[in-house]
């Protein structure tokens, strides 16, 4: 499929391709012309003609702006186009001087600039195109001389464009040296126009009125002329007043057809010079050379000549209509054509890529039948599978049933024997012997060890009866808030003991539902117990009853204990599952069964944590959502069941108190299982003093007291065992310290973890009591030939290489004690400073290792660095003395000699 996505992209991206170089034409390039108005008939003539020649080059695009004979507007167009950067600039001035530095700034840019119609100033721009003005001037003289009689006094009016205007001056220029030849002839008056007839009529009126009436009127455009033939109308002079124009349009109210209209006597053809212009632009871009000036032909047009220039200009607008109409066909017949190559392009890629999706159909259809003979085979493969997937499931059904009824049929025969046990011990307990009591604690272990044991086989059984759905609900009629009052009384004790303040609360009394009172009493107990496990001392444990609605009650169990993580409020329901952040030992069945009696009575349980831990049950009222039970009738009190005689009495004895002697070694044991700690302690007080810890102050008693040997248990609330092991023995002050395994971690794993931790040994419950003995004597055995290996061979410390972290103490001790052996005020606290230890903790140390106070040993180093320096040295017994750091020869003698039995002169001698 994704070969077939290729195939396809490649020819649509080929087709696309196809059509967009068919479609693309060569370089369009832009032509941007600034024209100076367009008030009049010339200028869109002019206009015109531009646009029908950039028709005939489909690559020339034009662009033309108005300046509506505002100098400032034609500059900041002009300035426009150089921003854009067009190809060619055509520009008609409005007035030269101005507009010359904004063409020379556009040569400047590269723009090839041509000026029509008027010049700038200077030459600085690639070509003009325009009639010759003086010429133009020059025809109009030629042609009043040759219309008058030799000889005859002819007076003219002169009326000129806008004198700031090239043509105007040039014109008059052409037009003032001819007459000048000319003394018949007198220019009698001369009238300032601005192109427009509107400047003539005020003015030619006034003067006409002032003098006598011209001969000839030669005005420099046909609009300013047709204006001097209205005022002359106007004076009834039309007839005798003769007048020239220029510019000789073509249309209704051009020269052409005033002369016709003999409204003028003749008018100098002036050419617009807009297809010219767009010619030349057309040679720059295809990089031709032209001509700088480009001068116009011009003629007199008069009634001789008006009706051929008039068929002529006909002929011509005929043929650019037919031109216009034409370039038009072209285009739509281009566009037909490009509509119709593209359209025959995608017919070709679509039948390329149907061809193609024919020959993948057969590629398919082949790989497919390929695909289902293999499916077909994996089809039997995964059947034959199947079979034997179901036939195991089977016998591992058969085996897993047979595992559960030994399991449950186990569970049953346990019940017996620690029925007579529990029996028993209670026999044993209400015996007033004294050597019975006596053993009080041991009896109340036993005791509360075997209901432990009997309530985790009910509830192995219960699970049983669960998963086989054998449990049948006894619904009975019972009053909630005193069903768990009852189970709040046998909490009390249990509270007061742990200093956790418990409260009952409830806003009615007298809440009566439909409940199995032995499945939800073991449902009130199993959530009691859990609060009570993890809650600290101090803490607090709210029961509260809400009835909620008419047909609905709500059983809060709140907490200040460590709470659940959010991500475990699910998986705690599931059958052996815990918290992640419970360390303590848990069959995982609790809750499960709990669930489940609760949702046998149609209820709902649910958690939420937030500053400990809050389990919320709903029960339903009235006994319709029961209706497939049995009712048992109603009882007149409500019995205290079974379940309660299994709370865990945590008995604590008394302080055990026993005289040992004030050298006896001191153990620290770490167990969070308060019976098993204070059961320890009881049995090694005969021999040891003993401290205790539940392992949250495991690390501070141990720097605290110092002991000679600690027993510490790996499943631990705050840290675990490993931890605290590889901490002691890895800080200097408890390095030396023994440190035995007692836990219920049996696999090699843990063992292997515990001894790379430091431990000294590793024993795992249930264990033998003897066996632990031994194991505390062995440690304290090799602890004392360490001390005696070290105590003999204190000079010989020095520069061995060391393994254990006992050996290098004592190499960085004796270092510091030789280093400042001659000073005489060097003392313990001292040497404690500088090894970075308290005084008392430098004691316990040394006092474990060696068997001796650090004092002595500093003294022991200072006697044995005399007796070397007796042998090998001539120095007197003062020198030595103090060179050993005494402060007096005489107490280093008696010293000397308390040590070795002689005076360190008779040891010399």
């Amino acid at each position: 499929m994704k070969n077939l996505c290729c195939i396809v992209l490649i020819i649509f991206s080929f087709a696309t391709i196809s059509c967009e170089l068919d479609q693309k034409q060569e370089d369009i390039y832009t032509i941007g012309f600034v024209q100076a108005m367009t008030s009049d008939n010339w200028r869109k003539e002019m206009n015109r003609a531009m646009k029908v020649e950039t028709s005939m080059h489909p690559n020339l695009n034009l662009e033309i702006k108005d300046a509506h004979n505002d100098v400032d507007r034609q500059i900041a167009q002009i300035e426009d186009f150089i921003e854009k950067g067009v190809d060619v600039l055509i520009v008609s001035p409005i007035q030269s001087v101005p507009i010359t530095p904004v063409i020379e700034k556009a040569m400047n840019a590269g723009i090839p600039t041509i000026v029509i119609d008027r010049k700038i100033e200077g030459s600085n721009y690639t070509a003009y195109v325009g009639a010759n003005n003086v010429e133009i001037g020059e025809n109009a003289a030629n042609y009043i001389i040759s219309n008058s009689n030799p000889g005859e006094e002819l007076k003219l009016i002169e009326i000129t464009g806008l004198q700031s205007s090239s043509p105007a001056y040039e014109r008059s220029q052409g037009f003032r040296k001819v007459i000048s030849n000319q003394e018949n002839i007198e220019v009698v008056a001369t009238i300032a126009g601005d192109w427009e007839k509107t400047s003539v009529n005020k003015n030619l009126q006034s003067l006409i009125d002032s003098i006598e009436a011209p001969d000839f009127i030669f005005a420099h455009n046909d609009r300013m002329a047709m204006g001097a033939w209205e005022v002359a109308r106007s004076e009834n002079l039309a007839d005798s007043i003769q007048i020239i124009g220029v510019d000789g349009l073509f249309g209704p109210s051009g020269g052409i057809q005033l002369v016709k209209e003999n409204i003028l006597a003749a008018t100098v053809l002036y050419p617009t010079g807009g297809a010219e212009a767009i010619k030349l632009a057309t040679q720059l871009l295809a990089g031709d050379n032209i001509e700088k000036n480009n001068i116009l032909n011009t003629v007199v047009i008069d009634k001789v000549n008006v009706d051929i220039m008039q068929n002529q200009f006909n002929k011509m607008n005929q043929q650019q209509n037919d031109i216009e109409q034409q370039q038009s066909v072209i285009k739509e017949q281009i566009a037909t054509y490009n509509s119709q190559n593209y359209l025959l392009k995608i017919m070709v890629g679509l039948f390329i890529l149907l061809l193609l999706l024919g020959l993948w159909a057969v590629y398919l259809v082949f790989k497919l039948k390929k695909r289902k003979r293999r499916l077909e085979l994996n089809n039997r493969k995964i059947i034959t599978q199947r079979n034997q997937i179901e036939k195991f499931a089977e016998q591992l059904e058969v085996s897993n049933e047979v595992k559960i009824n030994f399991f449950t049929t186990l569970s049953h025969e346990f019940k017996t024997p620690l029925t007579l046990i529990t029996s028993a011990i209670e026999s044993l307990g209400q015996n007033p012997n004294k050597q019975l009591r006596d053993f009080a604690y041991e009896t109340s272990l036993i005791s509360k060890n075997s209901g432990r044991l009997l309530r985790l086989i009910n509830e192995l059984l219960d699970f049983r009866k669960l998963e086989s759905g054998s449990f049948r609900l006894k619904p009975l009629k019972t009053n909630l808030y005193e069903f768990i009052e009852n189970i709040y009384e046998d909490f009390k004790s249990e509270a007061l003991k742990k200093s956790i303040d418990l409260k009952l609360e409830s806003n009615s009394k007298e809440v009566m539902v439909y409940i199995d009172r032995d499945m939800m009493d073991k449902v009130f107990f199993n959530m009691l117990s859990n609060a009570f496990k993890f809650t600290p001392k101090n803490g607090q444990i709210n029961i509260s009853i809400e009835e909620t609605g008419e047909d609905r009650v709500e059983i809060r169990f709140k907490d200040s204990g460590i709470g659940i993580p959010k991500e475990d409020f699910q998986k705690i329901f599931d059958p052996f599952r815990q918290a992640g952040n419970n360390v303590k030992p848990s069959s995982g069945l609790g809750l499960y069964i709990t669930r489940q009696f609760v949702e046998l009575h149609k209820g709902k349980i649910s958690v939420s944590s937030h500053q400990g831990t809050e389990f919320k049950i709903e029960l339903l009222k009235g006994k319709d959502h029961l209706a497939a039970y049995e009712f048992v009738e109603d009882t007149l009190e409500i019995e205290k069941e079974v379940t309660a005689k299994e709370l865990e009495n945590n008995y604590i004895p008394e302080e055990l108190s026993q005289s040992i002697d004030e050298n006896a070694e001191t153990i620290l044991i770490i167990e969070d299982n308060t019976d098993l700690s204070y059961l320890l302690k009881k049995k090694l007080l005969v021999d040891y003093k003993v401290e205790l810890s539940d392992g949250t102050d495991a690390l501070e008693k141990a720097l605290q007291i110092i002991p000679d040997v600690i027993i510490c248990d790996l499943n631990l609330p705050e840290k675990s065992g490993f931890e605290i092991c590889k901490e002691l023995k890895s800080d200097l002050r408890t390095s030396h310290i023994p440190t035995l395994i007692l836990t219920a971690l049996s696999d090699e794993d843990s063992r292997l973890k515990a001894l790379k931790a430091g431990a000294d040994s590793y024993i795992t419950k249930p264990f033998n009591f003897e066996i632990l003995k031994e194991s505390l004597r062995s440690a304290l055995f090799n602890r004392e030939k360490l001390r005696y290996y070290y105590t003999n061979k204190i000079d010989q410390v020095k520069d061995n290489k060391f393994e254990d972290s006992e050996q290098v103490f004592l190499k960085e001790l004796n270092s510091l004690i030789e280093k400042n052996l001659k000073q005489t005020g060097f003392n313990v606290e001292d040497l404690a400073h500088q090894l970075g230890i308290s005084r008392v903790q430098l004691y316990r140390k040394v006092k474990a290792i060696m068997g001796i106070s650090i004092s002595d040993y500093i003294n022991a180093q200072r006697l044995s660095k005399a007796k070397s320096l007796l042998q090998e040295t001539n120095l007197n017994i003062s020198e030595i003395a103090y060179e050993v750091g005494y402060a007096s020869p005489g107490y280093f003698s008696t010293s000397f000699k308390n040590k070795y039995g002689t005076t360190p002169k008779q040891f010399r001698s």
